[in-house]
Parts: C-alpha cells; sequence; structure tokens
C-alpha cells in the first residue's frame, strides 16, 4: 500500500478543539436543563450541542480523485431483472421504498451470485401473473444465468429487503426476505431452497411492513439471531384516509411523519428455530406518553461499536431518532443513541434516515457511520474521537455535506473503489415522485449516484471528494435504492449492483486500472460458521487496515462476508489479525498478494 502522509494530526487538534467547546456548551446545557425539564418532550431525548471546526487553511495545491470508471455490463452479462411497483395511480407508501439486492455464494463454487428482490402488484390491480425476486449464477467471468425457478426461489410476494446467513450452521448460505406482510426464510440445503418460516417461525404478522434485516450471533453462542426493522403501522385504508397532496400535482406520496411508528422484532436461534425475544430484550422502544412505538426502521447496521465482543446494533429510522442498541449480553440491550451522539443531525433534528453503514474509515479505531438522507438533508457521517464516542455528526467538514444536500440518498455502501488502503463512500440515490421536478425545480427523480473518494493526502482540501470520472456511473440516472458490492470476476476490486424502484436492476463492473495490489480475507469455522462479528487487521507498509465482518451494508441489501483490502504499491503484507467473536485472537504471516488467503479457525 502507498505511504501517504495523512492529515490525521491536524484533524485531531480540530476535533480536540471542538469537544473542549463542547464540553463547555454541555455544561452551560446542564444548567440551562434544570430549568427547562419539566417542558421537554419525553419522547425526545437531551441533543448534544455540536461545534462546527475552525474552517480549513486554504491549500497552494489540491489532490483531485482518480479515474474510478464503473462499465454498466447490465445487459452483456445477462442482468434483465425488473422490478415491480404495482403501482396503479393511487400513490400508496410502499410503491416508493424499492428493494434490496445481494451478492451472495449460493452454491458454494467460489464466485459471488446475484439475487434481485421484487415487490408486486397489488392483488386487485394485477398485470399478468405475480412479480418474482431473481437469482442469478455466476459463471465465474462475470457472466450471468438466471436460476430463479429451478433453485427453488420463485417467490411472489411483496417484497424488500434480504439478509443472507447460515442459520443453521450447516455450511449453505441461507435467505431471508422481509416484506410488506409475513416474511419468507428459505433454507438452502445444497443449493436448492425450501420453505422454513413457518418451522423457523420467524414470518412476522400479516400487519407488519418489514424493512433491512440482519443475521448476527447477539449473544456469541456460535448460531445466528435475526433483527428484522419494521418500518410504519400500515394498511391501504390509512393511506388514502392521510390523503397527502402536493401543490400542483395533487395527491402524492406522503412522509412517514404521517404514520404511526412500528416495533422492529428481535429472534434468539435456538437451534434452527426462532423465538421472539423483541419485548424481553429492550428492542422494543415506544414514546413513554403516548405508549406508540418510536421507530419507523429502513436501515440497520450490525456492529460492535464499543469493541466489547458483543455486537451491537445501529438502526436508521425515517423522521424520527436514530437508535443505537447496545448489546449488554443475555440478550439484552439498551437503547443509547441520543446519550451517545448518534441520534440527531448537528441541528438537533431528525432526518429521514434510510440506508446505514459502519467502517473504521481512518484505518485505526476511529469509527465513521455513513446515513442516507431525504433530499435537501445532507448524509449523516458520525465519527468517534480516537476510537472513544460520543459520535459527532461530522458531514459538513468532511466533504459529504454539500454535494449530498440535494440527493434522496437510499444506499450508502463503504468499499475500496480504488483499492489504494482507504474506504471510499459511494450512495445510491433517486427520488419518491416521478413527477418531482414541476414542483420543486432543484429535484429530478432519476438522480445520479454518488462515489467518494477518501483522500488522505496531506494537500487534501477535504476528507472525502466527490469522484467526477466514474465511467457509465457518472453518466447514469437511477431512481436508486439498494445497493450492494463484490468482486464479480476475480479481478480484486469491487463491483457494484444497483436496485431501481419500478426499473431494470443494473451491474456495473469496476474497470479502475491505477495497478493497486490487494489481499482478499475469507474466514471459515468449522465449529462455529456464525462468522459475522469476527475482526480483521492487516498491516501493509506500516499502515494497519481495521475491519468488521457483515454481510450487511447499505440499504436492504448484502455483500459477501469476504473483506478486500487494497494495498496500494505494497506488494507485501506484514501480517494479519482476526478477533473471533468469542475474543480469541489469531496472528498468521501472509505470503504473497493479489489472492484470497482462507484462515480457519483451527490454524495455530
Amino acid at each position: 500500500m502507498t505511504t501517504k502522509p495523512t492529515k490525521r494530526s491536524d484533524e485531531h487538534i480540530a476535533k480536540v478543539f471542538r469537544w473542549s467547546l463542547l464540553a463547555v456548551a454541555l455544561l452551560g446545557a446542564l444548567v440551562a436543563s434544570l430549568v427547562l425539564i419539566f417542558d421537554r418532550d419525553s419522547s425526545r431525548a437531551v441533543r448534544e450541542a455540536v461545534i462546527e471546526a475552525p474552517a480549513r487553511q486554504p491549500k497552494t495545491s489540491e489532490a483531485n480523485a482518480p479515474t474510478l470508471p464503473f462499465s454498466d455490463i447490465s445487459d452483456a452479462a445477462g442482468i434483465d431483472f425488473q422490478h415491480v411497483t404495482g403501482a396503479y395511480g393511487d400513490k400508496l407508501l410502499p410503491e416508493t421504498m424499492g428493494s434490496g439486492v445481494a451478492f451472495f455464494d449460493y452454491d458454494q463454487d467460489g464466485d459471488q451470485d446475484l439475487l434481485f428482490v421484487n415487490s408486486n402488484w397489488w392483488l386487485d390491480h394485477a398485470e399478468g401473473p405475480g412479480a418474482s425476486s431473481e437469482l442469478y449464477r455466476n459463471d465465474g467471468g462475470g457472466h450471468f444465468h438466471k436460476v430463479t425457478e429451478e433453485v427453488g426461489l420463485k417467490l411472489s410476494l411483496y417484497g424488500m429487503g434480504v439478509a443472507i446467513g447460515d442459520y443453521d450452521n450447516d455450511g449453505w448460505p441461507d435467505v431471508f426476505i422481509s416484506a410488506l406482510g409475513e416474511n419468507r426464510l428459505l433454507r438452502n440445503d445444497h443449493g436448492h431452497f425450501n420453505d422454513a418460516t413457518e418451522e423457523a417461525g420467524v414470518a412476522g404478522l400479516a400487519s407488519d411492513w418489514s424493512t433491512s434485516s440482519t443475521f448476527f450471533d447477539m449473544d456469541n453462542d456460535g448460531d445466528l439471531d435475526l433483527f428484522v426493522g419494521n418500518y410504519v403501522t400500515w394498511s391501504r385504508k390509512i393511506d388514502l384516509e392521510i390523503d397527502f397532496r402536493l401543490a400542483g400535482l395533487g395527491r402524492a406520496y406522503g412522509a412517514p411523519n404521517h404514520h404511526t411508528g412500528a416495533v422492529s422484532r428481535l429472534y434468539r436461534n435456538d437451534g434452527g428455530h426462532f423465538t421472539d425475544i423483541t419485548r424481553s430484550s429492550g428492542i422494543a422502544v415506544v414514546d413513554k406518553k403516548s405508549g406508540r412505538p418510536v421507530g419507523k426502521a429502513l436501515g440497520v447496521m450490525p456492529f460492535d461499536v464499543d469493541r466489547d465482543g458483543l455486537t451491537d446494533l445501529l438502526v436508521a429510522n425515517d423522521t424520527v431518532r436514530k437508535f443505537l442498541f447496545h448489546n449488554l449480553g443475555g440478550g439484552r440491550f439498551e437503547e443509547i443513541g441520543s446519550v451517545e451522539g448518534i441520534a440527531y443531525a448537528s441541528n438537533g433534528k431528525a432526518t429521514g434516515g434510510m440506508g446505514i453503514d459502519a467502517a473504521y474509515y481512518l484505518n485505526n479505531p476511529d469509527i465513521g457511520v455513513a446515513i442516507g438522507n431525504f433530499a435537501n438533508e445532507m448524509t449523516s457521517f458520525y465519527a468517534t474521537l480516537d476510537g472513544m464516542r460520543p459520535f459527532v455528526d461530522e458531514a459538513a467538514v468532511s466533504g459529504l455535506g454539500a454535494p449530498t444536500r440535494l440527493a434522496l440518498t437510499f444506499a450508502v455502501l463503504f468499499l475500496d473503489a480504488d483499492l489504494d488502503g482507504w474506504q471510499d463512500l459511494f450512495q445510491a440515490n433517486g427520488h419518491l415522485e416521478s413527477e418531482i421536478a414541476r414542483v420543486q425545480p432543484s429535484q429530478a427523480y432519476a438522480q445520479a449516484p454518488q462515489l467518494f473518494w477518501q483522500c488522505a493526502q496531506v494537500d487534501c482540501p477535504r476528507r472525502f471528494l466527490l469522484a467526477d470520472q466514474i465511467g457509465d456511473l457518472g453518466k447514469a440516472r437511477l431512481v436508486g435504492r439498494g445497493a450492494a458490492w463484490a468482486d464479480i470476476d476475480g479481478d480484486g476490486d469491487l463491483d457494484l449492483a444497483i436496485s431501481q424502484n419500478g426499473r431494470p436492476g443494473r451491474l456495473y463492473r469496476n474497470d479502475q486500472r491505477l495497478g493497486h495490489h490487494w489481499l482478499r480475507v475469507k474466514l471459515r469455522d468449522a465449529a462455529h460458521r456464525a462468522i459475522p462479528g469476527a475482526r480483521v487487521q492487516l498491516t501493509a507498509n506500516g499502515v494497519t487496515q481495521y475491519r468488521q465482518v457483515t454481510r450487511t451494508h447499505g440499504y436492504l441489501s448484502q455483500s459477501p462476508l469476504t473483506l478486500t483490502f487494497g494495498l496500494g504499491e505494497a506488494d507485501s503484507v506484514a501480517g494479519v489479525t482476526v478477533i473471533w467473536p468469542d475474543g480469541a485472537k489469531q496472528l498468521l504471516s501472509v505470503d504473497g498478494v493479489d489472492k484470497t488467503l482462507v484462515i480457519d479457525r483451527s490454524q495455530p
């Protein structure tokens, strides 16, 4: 990896300055709160004051993002997926939310296959047979063949998101599909899927509207538990009674603040059958005054925020405060988002949170959390200081603020697009209203996706720079929703799949030619195949990269468990350290680069 003089010391000084001012502000706020305590809205916790960083000094020269061409190979690769919203004119809210996409190796042949989740026609307005999700098998060279029906995944439901996980520990990845209505769990039997929803007990209720979900091992017992985010309390009757309208358009898609929230669900895996522990676990957050559910979950990110060996849950809620569920162990969680500075934006307001991702973005213990928001709300970017919480919203000073303000962002993904050893940030954007430009000229229904290159050089004007040379990806105008990354052709760099709302799914091949080296790390544990939650550290050329293993990233979607480390110009790796979910450490030497390193738990 190329050694880059970093701006870490300057950023450290700036953050320390802000935190010293913050301490003074919080002291004043504490005094004021004693006066105002009886006037507080009990449904909203005390908000953190945020002091903006001093203005950066002008640079005599500035770094630029490299050319990172992504080629649209959807048609050539055999991807013909068409998302169905079922819209017929009544403007029902579920029609706007789109669906997820997942890369996973369903047949265990070493290549990443591709699943697009579909929604459906409304029953009383069906046009032909019901729409189905589609699974495409990768032939190893980046070309795909549709295998949906032959593998047992021909489904007809109003699908939303997908979670991939080997819930029965048989070595084959299973598929959970969240939906408007009852959810589905499909057990993978050596490459063929069987509906295991009823026997597993994870359907939820017919009245649920489930969105992002994740398999994670909450109690480190070696099997995967399941969190299912629920959005709002919805029915067609409720939607039509609200009768939301926009001047110049008439009836329009209503905002979620017109709907009551919903309680997400947590299922404990008890050996292949799941027990709903939502209430006893602390996941059910309700308003103390009204007793109504607070959450309106769209995105979830499992991440061990305090590195205590227990996976926590970050939840992006739409128009209400975001949650941080701190894992207390024993199947118990405490919601501490407000205390930890992640519940609200820097102005103290809730945002229209959609997708969410988290990463050790500075190649140190500092955590960055990105959350896609509604139009005219910049992408949220919460960061820690030297690995210590609370979080501070750094969107404005990181370079994400102004370029993301107009976009309506659903998926956000950290990935090292140029393999230089620093994680970049991708956003899939797209509006809800097809005719939004008629009433808001600054907006468009189909919007450009965005790739922010992380700049770690001394002449960087900001931490993240908007890349403007990204090939077909930059020319595209998409109604973007879910997104996932994977290396589909074995060349080392990460490619992108993007789902659109009511439009075809797209596949973009990463064609960067910077000559950077890479190492892919795949963990394997014969005794406990529930690998999510492990952490991996890789050191090359004096820089250590930190990663946590999870499939769940962004919005309604899943990416592979295998980690990709960019190495830049480094042609050797000093070592790799694996910290397994139970805390055991494994140190390994690495021979060579530009390959996949398979690490077995049984290795000494």
